[in-house]
């Protein structure tokens, strides 16, 4: 057989299997389920709980933006009809101030926010990799911190805050939050799913105590850390009675503070509440938005070893 012939032959089939060889390395269509009765249910159950739970926060905005009339209309209103009232959020910055207070509840949550982590991580490195008596007690005892009502020890606490003088000070606001049973547990939980080995390996090179936290357990340890991160500031930036119980003059109270004093019992504005309302949501709503991957990945990374 002449050397034409068998190329001849051979160019067939090498065209056939360049073409097999594209749709095998071509991705699978996905195949769509059927549409069941019992899908079709589930579906409308999700997207009336969606609603339920997105409405309130829809109205906050709508609402901050319409003037009386439309906020008291009967059938209530659902848009401002009669125009955006951008009135209502000046008129909140101007009645309270607002600035300040926005400052105030920043750095209270954030200073709790770094004291929670801090001594989280320190106290659930404490009871994974040092060598500590009765480390089942001491675990025990932080879980049952977590089982007191804030409300039976808030009186304590004043007169400790009261006996220090730090009464209208960001210390008050700040000292009796600056550890929490919830962080050690969660921490201590993700510290354990790592292996000990990793520990041995680090002491073998040299490493010590606070480098191998800082350097091995930190980095890996970065979703939990950002969930606790985003739970400790949520918690903080709502607090609202320990802020009004430990300051006295509106330049040292927080925003949620500063939302009540928008009411009036002789001129009430609802549109007023609720654009204040909104400026204070917000900073909490977009950390909801943004770090939601985080607060899943955070609450599950101790659950599997």
């Amino acid at each position: 057989m002449s050397r034409a012939t068998v190329s001849a032959a051979a160019a067939p089939r090498t065209a056939g299997t360049r073409r097999s060889e594209r749709r095998a390395a071509a991705p699978l269509k996905r195949q769509r389920r059927p549409l069941t009765l019992g899908r079709v249910l589930s579906y409308a159950a999700l997207s009336l709980g969606a609603v339920v739970v997105l409405f309130p926060v829809y109205f906050g905005f709508v609402g901050s933006f319409m003037g009386p009339a439309d906020i008291n209309a009967y059938p209530a209103s659902l848009w401002p009809l009669h125009g955006f009232q951008f009135e209502n959020f000046a008129g909140a910055l101007d009645n309270i101030p607002l600035a300040r207070q926005y400052l105030n509840s920043v750095v209270m949550a954030g200073l709790i926010t770094a004291g929670q982590l801090i001594t989280s991580l320190l106290a659930a490195y404490a009871l994974v990799f040092l060598k500590v008596r009765w480390k089942a007690f001491w675990f025990g005892l932080f879980l049952c911190s977590m089982m007191v009502p804030a409300e039976a020890i808030i009186i304590p606490n004043y007169l400790t805050m009261s006996s220090a003088g730090l009464i209208n000070t960001v210390p008050a606001l700040v000292l009796p939050f600056l550890a929490h049973g919830f962080g050690i547990f969660l921490l201590r939980q993700a510290f354990m799913s790592f292996p000990v080995e990793l520990w041995e390996a680090s002491r073998i090179d040299g490493a010590g105590h606070f480098r191998f936290l800082w350097s091995v357990l930190v980095p890996l340890s970065k979703p939990t850390l950002a969930a606790l991160g985003i739970w400790s500031f949520l918690s903080a930036w709502n607090m609202y009675f320990w802020p009004l119980l430990v300051t006295q003059t509106p330049e040292m109270q927080t925003i949620q503070i500063g939302i009540t004093q928008l009411r009036s019992a002789d001129n009430f504005n609802a549109g007023l509440v609720l654009a204040g309302t909104v400026l204070a949501i917000i900073p909490t709503l977009l950390l909801v938005i943004f770090g939601q991957r985080f607060i899943v990945r955070g609450l599950t990374a101790g659950s599997i070893k």
